[in-house]
């Protein structure tokens, strides 16, 4: 997809330079994978926040369960 943005030239530098990418696009690629990747982790963190893990063993019967 061909996208016209304006954004400042020192963000663009400034993201280039911490993602080592060669040009403008591959920049930007990296920057919204990181992007989209942090808002999952953040819903998946909210998501067990709301309804914890429930756990069928203890940590001692997952013990006794791996060394047979």
């Amino acid at each position: 997809m061909k996208v016209t943005a304006i954004i400042p030239d020192d963000l663009i530098a400034e993201a280039m330079e911490l993602s080592n990418a060669e040009t403008i696009t591959e920049t930007l690629k990296i920057a919204l994978h990181t992007y989209i990747r942090s808002r999952k982790i953040k819903e998946l963190g909210n998501m067990i926040l709301s309804e914890p893990l429930e756990f069928k063993y203890t940590s001692q019967e997952l013990r006794e369960l791996n060394r047979k």
